[in-house]
């Protein structure tokens, strides 16, 4: 992420700031972080620190301080890095400001301890009101209000915080966790916990526009589950909205190829909307749980290779899709070719790429899933639309714990409402169709090719475990996006043979980002020599220069 120096001055929109956990043995998902607790000044660990100013949308720059304990250093990052103690020092006389979009984190230390730390996010905008503004989400996965009030109090007190008052809500599909064994019903559920947190916030006049998805049970038991504004199709489970005049067509991407009369119904829809000189240089923005093939996060998940032809002819469409959980960190979750195609993420639990590995307690592990929730904030403009991607959870626990899968860790967040990655922009420049294609910006031909970077001289070293073992230290590379994982060789330099051979991720999807990975060396024995051998790669395939380092046991 490119995110900017730090100026923030009068407010606009503040966001709620995220209750801190204090250090404490980790919870159980249910339980989420440890509660906060309260220590008299200079004695043990400090709590976090708060903010003056807290994260959320501004129209203009803001001016922060830090609030902490007495006794206590307050240390903090622009990077989305965690800080340490090298990191620059907060002092009371010099507010800090934030002129662009930034995530800020912070951490309090005292002698040799120090707080958790915490991030705030903020997006500066001007003072330019846009035509409309609406929330993005998907695979919501709702089954019990046990496991989603409280989750979903601090994700819509992080809607709220950024919009206010959203035009409208795209929640698209996958909004239960039906796999054909009669949860249906479930459906009633997730309309109850909306409906509570849209009075609870006062966004009585916000629309929501909900997709069909493949763990959704079937169309009757979406209908049955909530108002019929909130799913207004005729029988087919497509249908099509205005938010703010700007049309919004709603895709039923589980019968989307083999349904010839919802074809024929999507394309002449497009073809109307944008023969309409009114609607010159707007987008049409088209929602469907599934991705279509060819487009984003290198085609990943993706069906109804019909839809992308059927929307190629039309470069105004913006399709936003969900279902493959693909995290929004990744910048090919924004594509276009012929139109633009934009993964929306996961409000219940994000997936990274398979074929990779974790660093988890237990060492390095399988996963390709994480407990972080995201979500797309769009803003239309006249003449752009701005999609910025912002976390509702992104603090760093496995998706195991105790041998048991979760995606339920509970609040207080100490991430709540950061950003996931830069905002995209799109512009939907041109008088012809081909003009409009010609000036996209986020295509294949595109594509970054900065490589990342290792910034410290010795960015490898042989570290000792809590449990006695060896591993080799990371410290982690820099890149123009993200780093997204390290191609890890380690060596038995005495037998030549192959000890760790992994592609290790980042840790990308957390804020803030360790800054450290440690890659434990299996049956490392006391005495033997080995080779480590390690390249920082990025979401594109670009591989920084290989860091090595030769150590004895």
């Amino acid at each position: 992420m490119r995110f900017a120096p730090l100026v923030i001055a009068a407010t606009s929109v503040a966001l709620v700031s995220p209750v801190v956990a204090q250090a404490a043995p980790a919870p159980s998902p249910a339980q989420g972080p440890a509660q906060a607790h309260s220590h008299k000044p200079g004695h043990g660990t400090p709590a976090a620190p708060g903010v003056s100013v807290p994260g959320g949308r501004y129209e203009h720059a803001v001016s922060l301080k830090f609030k902490a304990e007495r006794g206590v250093t307050v240390r903090y990052t622009l990077d989305g890095t965690t800080p340490t103690r090298d990191s620059r020092a907060f002092h009371s006389g010099r507010p800090l400001r934030i002129t662009k979009d930034t995530n800020v984190t912070a951490v309090a230390f005292r002698g040799n301890k120090a707080s958790v730390p915490v991030s705030y996010g903020y997006l500066i905008k001007t003072r330019e009101k846009p035509i409309a503004k609406f929330v993005v989400m998907s695979d919501v996965h709702i089954g019990s209000h046990a496991t989603a009030d409280k989750k979903y109090e601090s994700f819509f007190d992080t809607i709220g915080s950024i919009f206010p008052k959203p035009d409208a809500i795209l929640s698209n599909g996958d909004m239960i966790n039906d796999n054909g064994d009669g949860k249906g019903p479930d459906h009633k559920i997730v309309s109850e916990v909306f409906r509570s947190n849209l009075a609870r916030k006062g966004m009585t006049d916000t629309q929501l526009l909900i997709s069909n998805g493949n763990h959704d049970a079937s169309l009757a038991a979406i209908r049955a589950g909530y108002p019929k504004a909130w799913f207004p199709d005729s029988g087919g489970g497509y249908y099509e909205s205005t938010v703010k005049g700007l049309p919004v067509l709603t895709v039923n991407t589980e019968t989307y190829d083999s349904s010839a009369a919802q074809r024929t119904w999507l394309k002449a829809r497009l073809a109307a909307i944008t023969a309409n000189p009114a609607n010159a240089g707007k987008p049409v923005f088209i929602q469907g749980h599934r991705p279509t093939t060819g487009t984003t996060m290198d085609g990943q998940q993706a069906s109804n290779p019909r839809l992308a032809e059927d929307l190629s002819a039309f470069p105004q469409a913006v399709l936003f899709s969900g279902h493959s959980h693909l995290n929004i960190n990744d910048d090919r979750s924004i594509h276009q070719r012929d139109f633009t195609s934009v993964n929306d993420g996961s409000m219940s639990y994000i997936e990274i790429d398979h074929g990779y590995q974790m660093v988890t307690d237990e060492g390095l592990a399988n996963r390709f899933e994480s407990p972080t929730a995201q979500a797309l904030f769009v803003e239309v403009y006249k003449n752009r639309t701005e999609m910025a991607r912002v976390n509702m959870a992104a603090d760093k626990h496995d998706i195991y714990t105790g041998g048991q899968w979760s995606a339920n860790w509970q609040p207080p967040y100490a991430s709540a409402g950061t950003l996931s990655g830069d905002t995209w922009t799109v512009r939907l420049k041109g008088s012809t169709n081909q003009e409009i294609k010609d000036n996209f910006r986020y295509t294949d031909a595109a594509r970054n090719t900065v490589a990342p970077k290792f910034t410290t001289r010795k960015p490898l070293k042989e570290v000792h475990t809590p449990k006695g073992g060896t591993a080799v230290r990371i410290a982690q590379a820099k890149d123009d996006q993200m780093v997204h994982h390290y191609n890890v060789d380690i060596t038995d330099a005495s037998t030549g043979a192959s000890v760790v051979s992994s592609k290790v991720l980042s840790d990308f999807y957390f804020t803030p980002r360790p800054n450290t990975l440690d890659i434990p060396v299996p049956g490392a024995v006391k005495g033997g020599r080995y080779v480590a051998r390690v390249v920082a790669v990025d979401a594109y395939g670009n591989a920084s220069p290989a860091a090595s380092l030769a150590f004895r046991r």
